[in-house]
């Protein structure tokens, strides 16, 4: 491409999915030959730093969005915050101004960060949730479509992170009726190859995902442990999603505890797992749809894009949703065993559609 093209890959902060989606976008413009920045800080830096130990990370201000503890007041806590991300908003494109004058970036990929986009520097906003399920009605959704757009369309190219296809698992969220002008689907992304570690399925064994903000993640933390009897049938292995932290003390016997695994790891607990139960994060999806695996999912409460697509793949009959106020490991995963999640699926991995759209918009890049 005449030069090693400087990129700049910053996902926000809210979970660790943004940061984990990214990867496979990281290894291709490495494999490109492309000089690779990442930003990040917190959880998202350690997890991006595992993978990538040899690249620089700057650090960046996140958003600091704190999850209600209660499903009814979920959404007032967000709105209540909405201030806060406005400013933060504004500062990511003062620090991106500065960073630039710095580094002379040839491109910004951001996940989900709406502040990067500054006169002079290309740059695309990746997003699997055109439509914004907001949990308040469908008016207040068409408010948000509107205004979701009118920002995502300032970007040079907005990337859909979904199929265009049978295959979407996003639902209404990355297939409403209308999509922004400068909007295209790159397919699903996932850190996970599909079968590369080789591993087989142990029968009866269990694992853990648990991911999002506090203090959500930690309360379904303790209520599975709470649930998981020393003499139940399963055997358990708990990814705690929490990187830098430790093991809750007085864990039952039998169960393997991690705070955090890289992807390469996180393969090979995925590969041997027969049932996964987790989040229904979009990033985590994406993760199970590439291995193929069954799910118990449990939406973080009050969390509405999630409630949808639990409810979305539910009603599909491909997994067993439950609400965390409700679950019973002892009664739900043997009914979530039964279910065949996305091993019958037809999706398949191999990031075509992602890499064709970084080609083309690299080579665009390089003639200038």
């Amino acid at each position: 491409m005449g030069k090693n093209l400087k990129i700049l890959v910053v996902p926000l902060d809210w979970g660790l999915g943004h940061a984990t989606r990214c990867i496979p976008i990281i290894r291709y413009l490495l494999e490109k030959r492309c000089e690779v920045t990442i930003a990040a800080q917190g959880a998202a830096a350690l997890l991006l730093k595992s993978n990538f130990p040899k690249l620089t990370i700057l650090p960046v201000e996140g958003y600091g969005v704190r999850y209600s503890r209660y499903a009814g007041t979920f959404a007032l806590k967000i709105l209540a915050q909405v201030p806060k991300i406005l400013k933060a908003i504004s500062n990511e494109k003062k620090w991106l101004i500065k960073i630039q004058a710095q580094y002379q970036f040839d491109l910004v990929i951001s996940d989900n960060r709406y502040g990067l986009k500054t006169d002079g520097l290309p740059s695309v906003i990746m997003t699997h949730q055109l439509q914004i399920k907001s949990g308040a009605g469908s008016l207040a959704d068409k408010l948000l479509l509107h205004i979701h757009y009118r920002i995502l369309e300032r970007f040079d190219q907005c990337w859909v992170v979904d199929h265009q296809d049978e295959n979407s698992i996003g639902g209404e969220l990355s297939h409403p009726r209308k999509i922004p002008v400068n909007a295209r689907y790159i397919g699903l992304l996932s850190q996970l190859t599909p079968n590369a570690s080789g591993q087989k399925t142990k029968k009866d064994h269990i694992l853990v995902l648990l991911s999002g903000p506090e203090p959500q993640r930690g309360l379904l933390e303790q209520k599975i442990i709470s649930q998981i009897d020393e003499e139940s049938p399963y055997s358990y292995t708990i990814i705690g999603g929490n990187p830098g932290g430790t093991a809750p003390n007085g864990l039952p016997s039998g169960i393997a505890y991690y705070s955090h695994l890289n992807a390469l790891q996180l393969q090979e607990f995925i590969s041997n797992a027969e049932l996964v139960i987790c989040r229904s994060g979009y990033s985590t999806l994406m993760d199970l749809a590439v291995m193929g695996k069954k799910a118990l999912f449990i939406p973080t409460p009050g969390q509405s894009e999630q409630e949808y697509l639990a409810e979305y793949l539910a009603k599909r009959g491909l997994f067993l949703s439950r609400k965390q106020s409700s679950l019973n490991l002892s009664i739900d995963v043997a009914a979530a065993l039964k279910r065949p999640g996305f091993g019958n699926s037809n999706i398949h991995f191999q990031h075509q559609e992602m890499k064709q759209a970084m080609d083309e918009l690299l080579q665009k890049i390089a003639r200038f």
